[in-house]
C-alpha cells in the first residue's frame, strides 16, 4: 500500500489503471469497523482501492471541532493494509485548498437546507465541494459511502446525477457497537456516562420502528411519540428528529414507501447522529 500527498502522484499512479475497475472511500479517517466495510467492499468489487484521508475544513462550522477531530494516520494505515486498500490519499490541506480557492459546489437547497444543514449551516457545501474534487482526482468507477450520513448520501447521489459524474455511488448499511450505538470516529468524544446516553437517540429510532410495525402511519403523531420519548432521556438535547422519504428527503404525511428515520442529539458537547430506512 502506499500514501500519496499530492494530486499529480493520484493521477501518475491510477493512470495506467484505466482499463480496472478503481473504487474510493473517501474518509477523514481515525477509521472503525464502519470505515472498514465500505473499505472491504470495494475490495470485493473493485481492482483497485483507494481511500482518501482528510479531514475537511470547510465542512467544519465555526465553533466545530475541526481543531480536535480525532486523526492518527499511522494506525489508520496500517487498518487500511490489514484489508488490502491499494492507496491512501492523504493531502495536505493547502494541497486541496490552495491560495486563492474560492470555487464551490452549492448542493440542492431543497436537500440541504433542513435537518443537519440547519444546524450546520454550509456544512453540506463543503462536503459537496470536497466529494466532487475528490471524484475528479482519483476518477472512480465507483465509490463507497455509509448510510449513518443518510443525508449526505442523499445529496452526494444528487450531485453526481446533476453534474453528469461517471461514478456508481454505492451506499453501505450502518454498522453499530454491539449495544446499538452507531459507530462514530466521534463517539470518541464521550465519556463512560455519556455513552451511555448516547444510546437513546438508536433506542427512539427503535420504537419508531416498533409502533410503524403495529400500524403507526400518520408521520406528525409519530414524530410527537419520538420526541416526546427522547425528551425524556436524561443528558440528551435534541438537534432534530425527522421522517421524510428515503429517496429525496421530501416531508411525509402518512407513511409509506421507503421512508427514512433520522435524527441527531448532542450528548455533552458531542453531537451524534444515526437513522434507519424502513420499508412502509
Amino acid at each position: 500500500m502506499k500514501i500519496l500527498r499530492s494530486v499529480s502522484e493520484v493521477r501518475e499512479e491510477l493512470a495506467g489503471y484505466r482499463n480496472k475497475t478503481v473504487g474510493l472511500v473517501p474518509t477523514m479517517g481515525y477509521f472503525h469497523d464502519g470505515h472498514l466495510s465500505l473499505m472491504r467492499q470495494a475490495r470485493a468489487e473493485c481492482d483497485v482501492v483507494v481511500v482518501s484521508l482528510f479531514v475537511n475544513p470547510t465542512q467544519f462550522g465555526v465553533g466545530e471541532d475541526y481543531d480536535k477531530y480525532p486523526r492518527d494516520e499511522k494506525r489508520d494505515a496500517e487498518l487500511a493494509g490489514e484489508v488490502g486498500v491499494d492507496y491512501i490519499f492523504a493531502p495536505p490541506v493547502e494541497e486541496m485548498y490552495s491560495e486563492g480557492f474560492g470555487t464551490f459546489v452549492e448542493p440542492s437547497q431543497e436537500l440541504s437546507n433542513k435537518m443537519c444543514g440547519v444546524s450546520r449551516p454550509g456544512h453540506f457545501r463543503g462536503v459537496a465541494t470536497v466529494v466532487t474534487k475528490l471524484l475528479n482526482i482519483v476518477q472512480p468507477d465507483k465509490a463507497y459511502f455509509g448510510q449513518k450520513d443518510a443525508q449526505q448520501l442523499v445529496i452526494i447521489k444528487s450531485i453526481v446525477r446533476d453534474l453528469n459524474i461517471p461514478v456508481e455511488i454505492v451506499g453501505m448499511p450502518i454498522v453499530r457497537e454491539r449495544d446499538g450505538l452507531a459507530m462514530s470516529s466521534r463517539n470518541t468524544y464521550l465519556s463512560k456516562q455519556e455513552r451511555k446516553q448516547a444510546l437513546a437517540l438508536y433506542e427512539t429510532l427503535c420504537l419508531g420502528k416498533k409502533l410503524i410495525a403495529q400500524g403507526s402511519r400518520d408521520a406528525s403523531a409519530l414524530k410527537k411519540q419520538l420526541v416526546a420519548n427522547l425528551s425524556r432521556k436524561p443528558g440528551v438535547e435534541i438537534d432534530y428528529l425527522e421522517i421524510v422519504r428515503a429517496e429525496d428527503l421530501k416531508p411525509v404525511e402518512r407513511l409509506g414507501g421507503k421512508i427514512l428515520l433520522a435524527g441527531a442529539i448532542r450528548v455533552g458537547d458531542t453531537r451524534l447522529i444515526d437513522n434507519m430506512i424502513l420499508e412502509v
